[in-house]
Protein backbone atom coordinates (compact mmCIF):
# COMPACT_ATOMS: atom_id res chain seq x y z
CA UNK A 1 0.00 0.00 0.00
CA UNK A 2 1.51 3.41 -0.87
CA UNK A 3 1.81 6.05 1.98
CA UNK A 4 1.35 9.93 1.35
CA UNK A 5 3.94 11.45 2.88
CA UNK A 6 3.72 14.72 5.33
CA UNK A 7 2.13 17.90 5.18
CA UNK A 8 4.16 21.78 6.37
CA UNK A 9 1.37 23.84 7.59
CA UNK A 10 2.32 25.92 4.62
CA UNK A 11 1.17 22.65 2.37
CA UNK A 12 -1.86 21.55 4.67
CA UNK A 13 -3.32 25.88 4.38
CA UNK A 14 -2.54 26.05 0.83
CA UNK A 15 -5.20 22.41 0.83
CA UNK A 16 -7.37 24.20 2.81
CA UNK A 17 -8.01 27.00 0.64
CA UNK A 18 -8.18 25.11 -2.45
CA UNK A 19 -10.92 23.01 -1.07
CA UNK A 20 -12.91 25.39 0.45
CA UNK A 21 -12.93 27.61 -2.75
CA UNK A 22 -13.56 24.69 -5.19
CA UNK A 23 -15.99 22.41 -3.26
CA UNK A 24 -19.60 22.00 -4.29
CA UNK A 25 -20.54 22.00 -0.73
CA UNK A 26 -18.45 25.36 0.30
CA UNK A 27 -21.27 28.05 0.61
CA UNK A 28 -24.36 25.80 0.66
CA UNK A 29 -26.52 26.88 3.70
CA UNK A 30 -27.11 22.68 4.18
CA UNK A 31 -23.27 21.93 3.03
CA UNK A 32 -22.60 19.28 0.65
CA UNK A 33 -25.32 17.95 2.06
CA UNK A 34 -27.58 20.33 -0.93
CA UNK A 35 -25.92 18.25 -3.68
CA UNK A 36 -28.15 15.27 -2.60
CA UNK A 37 -31.53 16.40 -4.97
CA UNK A 38 -34.57 14.64 -5.05
CA UNK A 39 -33.66 13.50 -8.35
CA UNK A 40 -30.52 11.35 -7.03
CA UNK A 41 -32.26 10.37 -4.13
CA UNK A 42 -35.20 8.83 -6.72
CA UNK A 43 -32.02 7.40 -8.58
CA UNK A 44 -30.66 5.80 -5.48
CA UNK A 45 -34.04 4.26 -4.94
CA UNK A 46 -33.31 2.40 -7.73
CA UNK A 47 -30.58 0.38 -6.31
CA UNK A 48 -32.70 -1.85 -4.20
CA UNK A 49 -33.07 -5.34 -5.82
CA UNK A 50 -33.36 -7.64 -2.71
CA UNK A 51 -34.85 -5.36 -0.04
CA UNK A 52 -32.65 -6.52 2.28
CA UNK A 53 -31.48 -4.23 5.12
CA UNK A 54 -27.73 -4.00 6.68
CA UNK A 55 -26.88 -2.24 9.88
CA UNK A 56 -24.15 0.27 9.52
CA UNK A 57 -23.42 1.34 13.57
CA UNK A 58 -21.51 -0.46 15.68
CA UNK A 59 -23.48 -2.18 19.32
CA UNK A 60 -22.87 0.79 21.60
CA UNK A 61 -20.21 0.59 24.07
CA UNK A 62 -20.97 0.92 27.90
CA UNK A 63 -17.25 -0.61 28.78
CA UNK A 64 -14.02 1.38 29.44
CA UNK A 65 -11.61 0.87 27.16
CA UNK A 66 -7.74 1.88 26.37
CA UNK A 67 -10.00 3.61 23.58
CA UNK A 68 -12.87 4.52 25.61
CA UNK A 69 -12.23 6.62 28.73
CA UNK A 70 -15.34 7.76 28.72
CA UNK A 71 -18.14 5.15 27.69
CA UNK A 72 -21.66 5.76 26.96
CA UNK A 73 -23.69 4.90 30.29
CA UNK A 74 -27.06 2.67 30.12
CA UNK A 75 -28.79 1.67 32.98
CA UNK A 76 -32.51 0.77 34.22
CA UNK A 77 -34.33 2.87 36.38
CA UNK A 78 -37.21 0.82 36.70
CA UNK A 79 -38.69 -1.28 38.52
CA UNK A 80 -36.78 -0.10 41.69
CA UNK A 81 -33.87 -2.48 42.07
CA UNK A 82 -34.31 -3.70 38.55
CA UNK A 83 -36.55 -6.80 39.91
CA UNK A 84 -40.20 -6.49 38.84
CA UNK A 85 -42.92 -7.31 41.31
CA UNK A 86 -45.35 -10.44 40.61
CA UNK A 87 -48.69 -8.51 40.17
CA UNK A 88 -50.41 -5.62 38.74
CA UNK A 89 -48.93 -3.22 36.03
CA UNK A 90 -45.42 -2.07 35.83
CA UNK A 91 -43.35 -0.23 32.76
CA UNK A 92 -39.45 -0.96 32.15
CA UNK A 93 -36.96 2.11 32.29
CA UNK A 94 -33.67 3.42 31.49
CA UNK A 95 -31.43 5.65 31.06
CA UNK A 96 -28.59 6.52 28.40
CA UNK A 97 -26.00 9.08 27.85
CA UNK A 98 -23.14 9.50 25.89
CA UNK A 99 -20.28 11.53 24.80
CA UNK A 100 -21.09 11.69 20.98
CA UNK A 101 -17.65 12.37 19.84
CA UNK A 102 -15.83 9.18 21.26
CA UNK A 103 -13.31 6.93 19.55
CA UNK A 104 -16.13 3.78 19.91
CA UNK A 105 -19.70 4.62 19.18
CA UNK A 106 -20.82 5.08 15.23
CA UNK A 107 -21.81 9.14 15.79
CA UNK A 108 -22.43 11.75 12.96
CA UNK A 109 -20.59 14.96 13.09
CA UNK A 110 -22.14 18.27 12.50
CA UNK A 111 -21.15 21.09 10.65
CA UNK A 112 -20.68 23.13 13.89
CA UNK A 113 -17.99 20.42 15.31
CA UNK A 114 -14.83 22.01 14.05
CA UNK A 115 -13.76 25.01 15.21
CA UNK A 116 -10.30 26.04 13.19
CA UNK A 117 -8.76 29.35 13.59
CA UNK A 118 -11.89 30.79 15.55
CA UNK A 119 -14.42 30.25 12.82
CA UNK A 120 -16.77 27.16 11.70
CA UNK A 121 -17.99 25.99 8.73
CA UNK A 122 -18.46 29.05 6.06
CA UNK A 123 -16.37 31.25 7.97
CA UNK A 124 -19.39 31.61 10.76
CA UNK A 125 -17.32 33.59 13.86
CA UNK A 126 -17.73 30.18 16.43
CA UNK A 127 -17.93 32.74 19.08
CA UNK A 128 -21.02 34.00 17.63
CA UNK A 129 -22.62 30.54 17.52
CA UNK A 130 -21.19 28.19 20.38
CA UNK A 131 -22.05 28.72 24.05
CA UNK A 132 -22.94 26.33 26.95
CA UNK A 133 -26.23 25.61 25.40
CA UNK A 134 -25.33 24.61 22.25
CA UNK A 135 -24.91 25.30 18.89
CA UNK A 136 -27.20 28.47 17.65
CA UNK A 137 -26.34 27.42 13.62
CA UNK A 138 -24.69 24.89 11.77
CA UNK A 139 -25.88 21.83 14.18
CA UNK A 140 -26.85 18.35 13.56
CA UNK A 141 -30.21 20.17 13.10
CA UNK A 142 -29.66 20.72 9.80
CA UNK A 143 -29.73 16.46 9.27
CA UNK A 144 -33.17 16.73 11.19
CA UNK A 145 -34.81 15.17 7.77
CA UNK A 146 -32.26 12.66 7.34
CA UNK A 147 -29.56 11.50 5.09
CA UNK A 148 -30.69 9.67 2.04
CA UNK A 149 -29.12 9.02 -1.04
CA UNK A 150 -26.34 6.78 -3.37
CA UNK A 151 -24.12 5.14 -0.51
CA UNK A 152 -20.77 3.59 -2.24
CA UNK A 153 -18.30 1.15 -0.36
CA UNK A 154 -15.01 1.62 -0.71
CA UNK A 155 -13.11 -1.58 0.69
CA UNK A 156 -9.13 -0.85 0.98
CA UNK A 157 -8.23 -3.67 2.74
CA UNK A 158 -9.73 -6.14 0.41
CA UNK A 159 -8.12 -4.04 -1.99
CA UNK A 160 -4.06 -4.83 -0.81
CA UNK A 161 -5.15 -8.72 -0.08
CA UNK A 162 -5.15 -8.06 4.35
CA UNK A 163 -8.04 -8.57 6.72
CA UNK A 164 -7.37 -4.45 7.90
CA UNK A 165 -4.98 -1.58 7.18
CA UNK A 166 -2.49 -1.53 10.42
CA UNK A 167 -2.82 1.51 12.55
CA UNK A 168 -1.20 4.67 11.11
CA UNK A 169 -1.68 3.27 7.77
CA UNK A 170 -3.06 6.31 5.31
CA UNK A 171 -5.31 5.79 2.46
CA UNK A 172 -4.78 8.30 -0.34
CA UNK A 173 -6.19 9.66 -3.65
CA UNK A 174 -4.64 6.28 -5.69
CA UNK A 175 -5.85 3.93 -3.13
CA UNK A 176 -9.64 5.08 -3.47
CA UNK A 177 -9.37 5.25 -7.46
CA UNK A 178 -8.19 1.62 -7.39
CA UNK A 179 -10.54 0.38 -5.01
CA UNK A 180 -12.98 1.85 -7.72
CA UNK A 181 -11.36 0.35 -10.76
CA UNK A 182 -10.98 -2.80 -8.89
CA UNK A 183 -14.58 -3.18 -7.27
CA UNK A 184 -16.35 -1.86 -10.62
CA UNK A 185 -17.95 1.07 -9.17
CA UNK A 186 -17.76 4.37 -9.37
CA UNK A 187 -18.26 7.56 -6.94
CA UNK A 188 -20.58 10.57 -8.16
CA UNK A 189 -21.89 13.74 -6.73
CA UNK A 190 -24.15 13.59 -4.35
CA UNK A 191 -23.08 10.28 -3.28
CA UNK A 192 -22.30 8.82 0.62
CA UNK A 193 -18.96 7.31 0.41
CA UNK A 194 -17.95 5.15 2.92
CA UNK A 195 -14.37 3.90 3.49
CA UNK A 196 -13.38 0.56 4.95
CA UNK A 197 -9.99 0.45 6.95
CA UNK A 198 -10.66 -2.39 8.84
CA UNK A 199 -10.67 -0.75 11.83
CA UNK A 200 -13.81 -2.20 12.95
CA UNK A 201 -12.39 -5.66 12.62
CA UNK A 202 -8.74 -5.21 13.98
CA UNK A 203 -10.62 -4.08 17.43
CA UNK A 204 -12.80 -7.14 17.28
CA UNK A 205 -10.37 -9.83 17.01
CA UNK A 206 -7.30 -8.03 18.72
CA UNK A 207 -8.89 -6.08 21.53
CA UNK A 208 -9.14 -2.31 21.67
CA UNK A 209 -5.71 0.17 21.70
CA UNK A 210 -5.14 3.81 22.01
CA UNK A 211 -5.99 5.32 18.96
CA UNK A 212 -4.86 8.55 19.94
CA UNK A 213 -1.66 7.54 19.31
CA UNK A 214 -2.22 5.43 15.90
CA UNK A 215 -5.12 4.41 13.87
CA UNK A 216 -5.42 4.12 10.18
CA UNK A 217 -7.05 7.06 8.25
CA UNK A 218 -7.88 8.44 4.85
CA UNK A 219 -4.45 11.14 3.85
CA UNK A 220 -5.64 14.97 3.73
CA UNK A 221 -4.98 14.79 -0.07
CA UNK A 222 -7.39 12.32 -0.50
CA UNK A 223 -9.60 14.91 0.54
CA UNK A 224 -9.30 16.18 -3.26
CA UNK A 225 -11.18 12.86 -4.97
CA UNK A 226 -13.97 13.87 -2.43
CA UNK A 227 -13.95 17.46 -3.88
CA UNK A 228 -13.74 16.07 -7.21
CA UNK A 229 -16.48 13.88 -7.62
CA UNK A 230 -18.80 16.03 -5.29
CA UNK A 231 -19.12 14.04 -2.49
CA UNK A 232 -22.18 14.64 -0.09
CA UNK A 233 -21.19 12.53 3.06
CA UNK A 234 -17.95 10.67 4.35
CA UNK A 235 -18.17 8.21 6.96
CA UNK A 236 -15.48 5.38 7.77
CA UNK A 237 -15.44 2.66 10.01
CA UNK A 238 -12.92 4.49 12.10
CA UNK A 239 -12.19 8.36 13.02
CA UNK A 240 -12.01 9.34 8.78
CA UNK A 241 -8.38 10.95 10.32
CA UNK A 242 -5.23 8.95 10.75
CA UNK A 243 -2.72 8.73 13.47
CA UNK A 244 -0.36 10.43 13.91
CA UNK A 245 -1.48 13.33 11.97
CA UNK A 246 0.28 13.65 8.37
CA UNK A 247 -0.50 17.35 8.70
CA UNK A 248 1.87 19.70 10.87
CA UNK A 249 0.02 21.33 13.61
CA UNK A 250 -3.50 19.97 12.78
CA UNK A 251 -4.60 16.86 15.06
CA UNK A 252 -7.24 16.02 12.45
CA UNK A 253 -6.79 17.65 9.37
CA UNK A 254 -9.57 15.12 7.39
CA UNK A 255 -11.95 16.73 9.74
CA UNK A 256 -10.81 20.44 9.38
CA UNK A 257 -10.84 19.94 5.78
CA UNK A 258 -14.01 17.77 5.22
CA UNK A 259 -16.16 19.59 7.63
CA UNK A 260 -14.86 22.95 8.08
CA UNK A 261 -13.80 23.61 4.15
CA UNK A 262 -15.81 21.48 2.04
CA UNK A 263 -19.31 21.26 4.23
CA UNK A 264 -18.90 17.62 4.53
CA UNK A 265 -21.20 15.83 7.51
CA UNK A 266 -18.76 12.95 8.64
CA UNK A 267 -19.41 9.98 10.07
CA UNK A 268 -17.18 8.37 12.53
CA UNK A 269 -16.49 4.88 13.60
CA UNK A 270 -19.16 2.54 11.99
CA UNK A 271 -19.08 -1.39 11.01
CA UNK A 272 -18.75 -2.27 8.28
CA UNK A 273 -18.27 -6.27 8.56
CA UNK A 274 -21.72 -7.11 7.75
CA UNK A 275 -22.29 -5.39 4.64
CA UNK A 276 -18.64 -5.70 2.65
CA UNK A 277 -19.03 -9.20 2.17
CA UNK A 278 -22.76 -9.34 1.09
CA UNK A 279 -21.27 -6.78 -1.43
CA UNK A 280 -18.67 -8.96 -2.38
CA UNK A 281 -20.36 -12.00 -3.12
CA UNK A 282 -23.49 -10.06 -5.09
CA UNK A 283 -20.67 -8.03 -6.85
CA UNK A 284 -22.09 -4.42 -6.08
CA UNK A 285 -20.81 -1.80 -3.69
CA UNK A 286 -23.48 0.69 -4.52
CA UNK A 287 -26.65 0.75 -2.38
CA UNK A 288 -29.57 3.01 -0.87
CA UNK A 289 -28.47 4.66 2.02
CA UNK A 290 -30.57 5.62 5.16
CA UNK A 291 -29.61 7.36 8.25
CA UNK A 292 -31.80 9.41 10.46
CA UNK A 293 -29.89 11.46 12.94
CA UNK A 294 -31.52 11.94 16.34
CA UNK A 295 -33.87 15.34 16.37
CA UNK A 296 -31.08 17.36 18.89
CA UNK A 297 -31.64 21.14 17.39
CA UNK A 298 -28.40 22.83 19.02
CA UNK A 299 -26.13 19.61 18.63
CA UNK A 300 -22.42 19.25 17.32
CA UNK A 301 -23.46 15.30 16.51
CA UNK A 302 -25.50 12.34 17.07
CA UNK A 303 -25.39 8.77 17.64
CA UNK A 304 -26.75 6.80 14.21
CA UNK A 305 -27.61 3.81 12.95
CA UNK A 306 -26.91 3.79 9.45
CA UNK A 307 -29.06 1.10 7.23
CA UNK A 308 -27.64 -0.11 3.84
CA UNK A 309 -31.02 -1.31 1.69
CA UNK A 310 -29.99 -3.68 -0.68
Amino acid sequence: MRTSGDLSEADFRRLYRQLRDTSPGGAGRRGALDTITADLVLAAVGEVRSGRTVSLAAPVNTRGGPDDADPAEHRLTAPPGGEPGTSGLEFARDRFAMNVHGDVNSHLDALCHVVYDGTLHGGVPAADVLSPHGASALSVDLARDGVVGRGVLLDIPRLHGVPWLEPGARVGAEDLAAAEARQGVRVGRGDILLVRVGHRRRREELGPWDVTGARAGLHPTAMEFLAEREVAVLGGDGNNDSAPSPARGVAFPVHVLGIHAMGLHLLDYLRFEDLAPICASEGRWSFLFVVAPLRLPEATGSPVNPLAIL
